[in-house]
């Protein structure tokens, strides 16, 4: 008598019920995903998603006029300013109904990416957008960051919560120091932050005017690029949207094939990757292949670090060096 599976392996595409994507604001922040928006501090990343926020709570257009189809809550966290004497202000000087703008209360600080109070609180307040500002406040450990595997863990279980809530889920990310590099690699901590991001989006000043700023898209998995948008920061006037703009942001958003920042890029990447572990050096190099660093550059930063290689079962490995005390 055969017996049959408790639990199915597979299943065919076929028996798939297709469904389009949602959004929040087409085609920039997706509903049900998670999307990053990343720049230097300073930029206005938090002021562009305080008015995003408000404009949600209000059901009002977006600065491009897509519409948002009702008023809907929202939860905003960010432990890096005081909800009293900053955010609340914020809030309203954007416009916002604070009836519909909720925040996890973390008197200790223990909030984190995969506190169950995360999900708790979207399905309770029934918000549509939660926003984390800034995400590298709410990891564990520092090495979090840094660790591929450990990221796309913590990542894929927020991403499941977002799907299931169908909740827009923005991480804001500072940038680190490189220089003369894509912007897409330039956010702190792992790269697999952006990649497992469906919508990467980047705060960046204009060339010109540094009182006009741009929200550009670096990344964009779920629909054709949209067009930069354009906000400006006056000391008198404070900040208002231009709305789309007919920018090159190539004149400033600079990019460099140069070997300086693929060392760094590959450095970067290959620790990531051999923190957890030895890893067979093909896997290495089709991993670095993918983000467009050569087999030469992955050699050269190889030898740098001094990685170990050795030859296991007919394949060669690599490992990072043994630290000695």
């Amino acid at each position: 008598m055969t017996k049959t599976p408790s639990s199915r392996t597979y299943a065919f595409y076929s028996s798939v019920e297709q469904k389009s994507v949602d959004w929040l604001w087409y085609p920039y922040i997706p509903y049900g995903k998670l999307t990053l928006l990343q720049g230097d501090p300073g930029e206005g990343k938090s002021t562009v998603m305080l008015n995003i926020a408000a404009a949600v709570t209000q059901g009002q257009p977006m600065p491009d006029g897509f519409e948002v189809d009702a008023p809907h809550g929202v939860i905003y966290q960010c432990p890096e300013d005081d909800v009293a004497d900053t955010i609340k202000p914020r809030l309203i000087a954007a416009g916002a109904d604070c009836n519909k703008v909720a925040y996890i209360i973390d008197d200790n600080g223990s909030l984190n990416l995969e506190d169950n109070r995360i999900d708790e609180t979207i399905m309770r307040t029934k918000s549509r957008l939660l926003i984390l500002d800034p995400i590298q406040s709410f990891l564990v450990q520092d090495g979090d960051m840094q660790s591929a595997s450990r990221m796309r863990n913590i990542l894929g279980k927020l991403s499941l919560i977002a799907a299931k809530r169908n909740c827009a889920i923005v991480l804001v990310g500072h940038m680190n120091k490189a220089q003369g590099g894509k912007n897409l690699y330039r956010g702190l901590g792992s790269i697999d932050i952006a990649a497992i991001s469906r919508s990467v989006l980047m705060v960046m000043r204009d060339e010109y005017n540094p009182q006009i700023r741009y929200m550009a898209p670096i990344k964009s998995s779920l629909a054709p690029e949209g067009p930069p948008i354009g906000f400006s920061f006056d000391k008198d006037i404070g900040f208002q949207w231009i709305g789309p703009c007919d920018v090159n942001i190539r004149n400033i958003d600079v990019e460099s094939d140069g070997d300086e920042h693929k060392s760094d890029i590959a450095t970067q990447k290959l620790m990531e990757l051999l923190n957890d572990g030895e890893m067979p050096s093909a896997t290495v190099f089709y991993q670095m292949n993918q983000i467009g660093v050569s087999r030469r550059t992955v050699q050269t930063v190889k030898k740098a670090l001094g990685i170990v290689s050795y030859k296991k079962e007919s394949a060669w490995y690599w490992r990072l060096p043994e630290v000695s005390e």
